[in-house]
């Protein structure tokens, strides 16, 4: 059977999802896959680096199917899984999800405090750590919750696992969880078929070149982990899953293993641009592929400078210096970007562009009364598709107030143009209404001042409505590396905004990242930064020795 033949047959399967990929790709195609997986530490006998065939992935999994299994876990069972390496995660997903249990994966950079909160909204029936992540938690024992040690689940007998559970489309096949950015995280159920409708719908097109060899620099316990990792195995990709993604170690491996796609957060492209791009070999890229929030203009810039890309050229294909970038707007609880946007060195459609629907969505610009908004217009994104999450996992409160005219509210304010492509302003929560119907929009402020200070790696933008009616803006700032603090930054940055929000900044000041408060998954925890300014001094809380500077 040809790649193209098992793709074609794949999209076809109404009974393959999330929770049986691998079990269904081992009957299809035996030893004779050309997909893989590569992981950053080593798994049982095979070190680190080593790419394992189907069959030896399915090996892995089956000793850890019959481990948990052997200690009791059931189908339906909520198991929550908080271990260090993409390897754990991954290899405890396909077990859990072989059994039935309903895998609950939490980043590896979620703190004790929050961790221990979180899996007390989650209510597993079971949770596996490793030793780092069982001290973190500390002694006290979850209410509840038997505990296991990932450590032993590969000393299963393979021979000993159970049957493959049969999955109903609708069933509950996982649970991840938002990024925390505003509060405790949210777990977001995913069924077996909404995680795997994307990839459903990649398979009935042609498999672009661009992704033959992909880097995961995602967080390996996200949604976008499970739809990575299912797209690559359906796919005959070869698939590297790295467990930390600092920039540093993220540019090591792309160095190292040479991927023609890395795929990652906005998050993840600061760090990759604070470094110097030069020093590493970065040739074999020919696409940065983001999802989650939107990227920045100053960072897509300085990617897409870097690798190469293939462009059709009569009787056959070039060459051009430069990878492209494909963005969009995405979360766990769309199930996967809604939105794609291709950027290259000669593109210009920026400004927080996020481009159009993909095939398999239907998007809306919603009013306060979920009426739809015309062109030009800013409103809350309404999005219906089959990727959607059924709703939050114990939350039914919070899943009937996401929902409006058939719609789910993502959070995000947008806007449509003529051409429809669309746009991201900022978050519903982060933006601050101002004297005149006017508005500050965070997001789009940080989008301004970064295209027009190139000294600058990062913005963060904090806006407070003070009690006596007026607005309080900080706007924090990190310098890219090997740049001063320019004498004029303040004018500079002000001037990048525009002057009904120039109006409301009190300061501009630069700090080091580690003053800025970040959730597991990277992004800023602006509803933190809004709690220490809330007296309207808007006065950066630097600890003891930090380096915050006021211009």
């Amino acid at each position: 059977m040809t790649l193209r033949q098992l793709r074609a047959q794949l999209a076809a399967d109404q009974e393959l999802g999330v929770g049986n990929v691998l079990s269904t790709l081992v009957a299809h195609t035996g030893d004779d896959a050309e997909s893989g997986l590569t992981f950053d530490s080593a798994v049982d006998d095979h070190p680190a680096w080593y790419r394992m065939t189907l069959a030896e992935l399915d090996r892995a999994v089956a000793a850890r199917a019959a481990w948990f299994h052997a200690l009791g876990v059931q189908p339906r069972d909520p198991v929550a899984v908080y271990v260090t390496t993409a390897a754990d995660q991954v290899l405890a997903f396909f077990a859990l999800t072989r059994i039935g249990a309903i895998p609950a994966l939490v980043n590896a950079n979620m703190d004790g405090t929050t961790a221990r909160a979180y899996l007390g909204k989650v209510q597993p029936r079971w949770l596996f750590t490793d030793a780092a992540h069982g001290e973190r938690l500390g002694t006290e024992p979850l209410a509840g919750v038997l505990h296991g040690d990932i450590a032993d689940a590969a000393g299963g007998d393979p021979r000993q696992a159970p049957p493959q559970y049969r999955f109903h489309p609708t069933d509950a096949a996982v649970i991840t969880h938002s990024s925390g950015t505003t509060g405790l995280p949210k777990p977001v159920l995913a069924t077996h078929a909404s995680l795997f409708a994307a990839t459903r719908h990649r398979l009935s097109l042609p498999r672009p070149r661009t992704i033959d060899r992909m880097l995961s620099a995602l967080p390996a316990n996200h949604a976008a982990m499970v739809i990575a990792v299912t797209l690559a195995l359906c796919s005959g990709i070869e698939l590297l899953m790295l467990s930390d993604q600092d920039g540093r170690k993220v540019l090591d491996a792309v160095q190292r293993w040479k991927p023609s796609c890395v795929f990652g957060f906005a998050a993840t492209w600061p760090q990759l641009v604070a470094q110097d791009l030069g020093r590493y070999d970065l040739d074999s890229v020919q696409m940065w592929w983001n999802t989650g929030d939107a990227a920045h203009e100053a960072h897509i810039r300085k990617l897409v400078t870097v690798g190469h890309r293939v462009v059709p050229e009569r009787g056959g294909v070039g060459r051009l210096d430069g990878a492209t970038f494909m963005d969009g707007l995405g979360s766990s609880e769309m199930g996967h970007s809604m939105f794609f946007i291709t950027h290259t060195p000669e593109t210009d459609r920026y400004n927080r562009c996020i481009g159009k629907p993909h095939a398999f969505a239907e998007v809306a610009v919603l009013d306060d009364l979920g009426l739809p908004l015309p062109t030009g217009r800013i409103g809350e994104l309404g999005v219906k598709s089959p990727t959607l999450s059924p709703g939050y996992w114990n939350d039914s409160l919070t899943t009937c107030r996401t929902r409006r005219s058939g719609y789910f509210l993502t959070g995000d304010l947008v806007y449509r143009d003529e051409a429809g492509y669309y746009y991201h302003v900022d978050r519903v929560v982060d933006t601050v209404h101002l004297e005149g119907g006017r508005h500050l929009h965070t997001a789009q402020c940080e989008e301004q001042v970064l295209a027009r200070c190139p000294e600058l790696l990062d913005c963060t933008v904090i806006a407070v409505a003070r009690p006596d009616g007026t607005v309080a803006t900080d706007i924090l700032v990190s310098l890219a590396a090997g740049s001063r603090t320019p004498d004029d930054l303040d004018a500079r940055v002000r001037g990048a905004l525009d002057d009904h929000v120039a109006a409301t900044v009190c300061n501009v000041t630069v700090v080091d990242d580690e003053d800025i408060p970040h959730g597991p998954t990277g992004k800023v925890r602006k509803a933190i930064l809004r709690e220490r300014y809330k007296d309207g001094t808007l006065r950066p809380a630097v600890p003891a020795g930090g380096k915050a500077e006021t211009v």
